[in-house]
């Protein structure tokens, strides 16, 4: 067994879309200890992505339990969670969950969110909530339930998303608070509570609701929660925030011109201001971290995926294994040519977000002649990913400018991802370990809760070192100039797209 901490030991869980991580960090050493556990993303029905919400707990208590054990017996001083944004979950009386979890993939409220947008209610809801209008919104997921299900209406006692239930096993309380509560499109980002016009839109009342808490608010472990993983009873529960802002924290994109950027099986750029912040036109998000730190940006929801679909549905023979086949198809992408010899793909796999807002607009290969290959199909794919982020990143410009990118995910251990997506950015882009991000962002929020530091930005830094960052990806001059082009085409494409996509669905009527 290796050695255990120096001292005491706070926890920064990550409860993410297909994987929970558990990093437990011993504040002012280089120790740590990680333990991840995953579970599966369910599709019943096309477009319906979902989740046991109990099968989520049951990982993250195992990945909980296993860094206790790796504390050899050190006092683990606290346990601050993150978790995913945007899910939506059905309890009944005795909180046991009538539904599964509606993640945030979820699309079977694009008809909700169309009608929000065609009614000309979208624009006031984004600017009250700073949820844009998007078939991801628990807003448009209520809405759905409200046409489609009166049984699970009538017999919902509570509704809530994933944050609150991993609280509610961890201390027994049924509670919120404002970093995922913002997400919801259901609160007044300014009143810091529920919006009325909202809740009404989606046919529930307050009482239906959690009670929103602070960020910072400190709740106990319950006895059953000891026994479990091993904590000591009463170990102090931070209610920590959603995985995006988090993120900012733990990557150091937290400060004015950083940009925080993370790449997994969906993406986002988010930079953090001082008060919640409205794009006019509804193509960014605003989403709290703590009341004094606001994160402005975009998410997209075909990020890396999109090559772990090109693998299955391209190279079924390269797919020994799900990352041996994400390693062929990089190896085989890399050896063609920035821009993919002319190749575009439009990568909505599933309904896209930022900057599209636009569930109906499906995914494509645009101008696919004989001589392509799959290396050209997959690195049109990266690109197209790559694209998708950069145009985030020009909103974000109108609003909150960008200078510098710090990225974290997975796919970032491959260098087609980082050569791309710093061409596509034209900006360098510094890659720091997966051992930030959300994890190290709700640790460090957690030793800010308990009084460690007087200003948040100072938190990292008692759990690390540094950044620990590789050095950072310079953008090459070739890859720019083809990023160029392809963005300059981008908008032109989309549109053709989505006029295409309304006549094959008027024709499929």
């Amino acid at each position: 067994m290796s050695p255990g901490p120096p001292g005491d030991v706070v926890i920064g869980l990550d409860v993410g879309t297909t994987a929970v991580k558990a990093v437990a960090f011993s504040p002012g050493s280089a120790w740590r200890a990680t333990a991840l556990r995953e579970y599966p993303l369910c599709e019943p029905r096309p477009g319906w992505q979902v989740q046991d919400p109990d099968a989520v707990v049951a990982a993250t208590l195992e990945a909980l339990r296993e860094c206790v054990l790796a504390t050899a017996g050190a006092s683990v001083t606290a346990v601050s969670v993150g978790t995913a944004m945007h899910g939506l979950l059905a309890l009944d009386r005795q909180n046991r969950p009538i539904t599964p979890l509606l993640t945030w993939a979820d699309s079977r409220a694009t008809g909700q969110a169309r009608w929000l947008r065609e009614s000309g209610l979208a624009p006031e809801l984004h600017r009250v909530t700073g949820t844009p209008v998007h078939p991801m919104s628990p807003l448009t997921k209520l809405m759905w339930f409200a046409a489609s299900d009166e049984r699970t209406c009538a017999e919902a006692r509570w509704w809530i998303g994933l944050k609150e239930y991993v609280l509610l096993a961890l201390t027994d309380f049924l509670v919120t608070e404002l970093s995922s509560a913002s997400g919801t499109g259901m609160l007044d980002l300014v009143a810091g509570d529920w919006y009325d016009g909202a809740l009404e839109l989606a046919a529930v009342n307050r009482g239906q609701l959690p009670e929103v808490l602070p960020t910072t608010a400190i709740l106990s472990s319950s006895p059953a929660l000891a026994e479990r993983t091993g904590l000591r009873p009463g170990t102090p529960v931070v209610a920590g925030a959603a995985d995006g802002p988090l993120g900012n924290l733990g990557t150091g994109a937290i400060d004015r011109g950083t940009a925080g950027l993370n790449l997994g099986t969906s993406g986002a750029v988010r930079t953090v201001v001082d008060r919640p912040a409205t794009d006019p036109a509804g193509r960014l998000f605003c989403y709290a971290l703590t009341a004094d730190h606001w994160v402005v940006g975009g998410a997209i929801s075909n990020g890396a995926h999109v090559v772990r679909w090109a693998a299955a549905a391209l190279a079924p023979d390269l797919a020994a294994g799900a990352e041996d086949a994400d390693e062929a198809l990089l190896a085989l992408a890399a050896s063609v040519p920035p821009g993919s010899d002319g190749l575009v793909m439009l990568p909505y796999l599933v309904a896209e977000r930022a900057p599209l807002w636009d569930p109906d607009v499906p995914g494509a290969y645009l101008g696919l002649r004989r001589g392509h290959t799959r290396g050209h199909l997959v690195r049109a794919a990266v690109e197209g990913v790559a694209a998708q982020l950069a145009a985030v990143v020009d909103v974000l410009d109108t609003v909150a400018p960008v200078d510098r990118v710090r990225a974290t995910g997975g796919a970032f251990r491959a260098p087609l991802w980082r050569t791309s997506v710093a061409a596509a950015l034209r900006r360098p882009l510094s890659v720091g370990s997966d051992a930030e991000g959300g994890a190290l962002g709700a640790a460090a929020l957690a030793l800010h809760a308990l009084g460690h530091t007087a200003r948040l930005e100072d938190a990292p830094a008692l759990l690390v070192a540094s950044l620990d960052e590789s050095p950072a990806v310079l953008p090459d001059d070739a890859e720019v100039a083809a990023a160029a082009q392809r963005r300059g085409r981008l908008p032109s494409l989309v549109d053709g797209l989505g006029r295409a996509a309304a006549a094959l669905a008027a024709g499929a009527r």
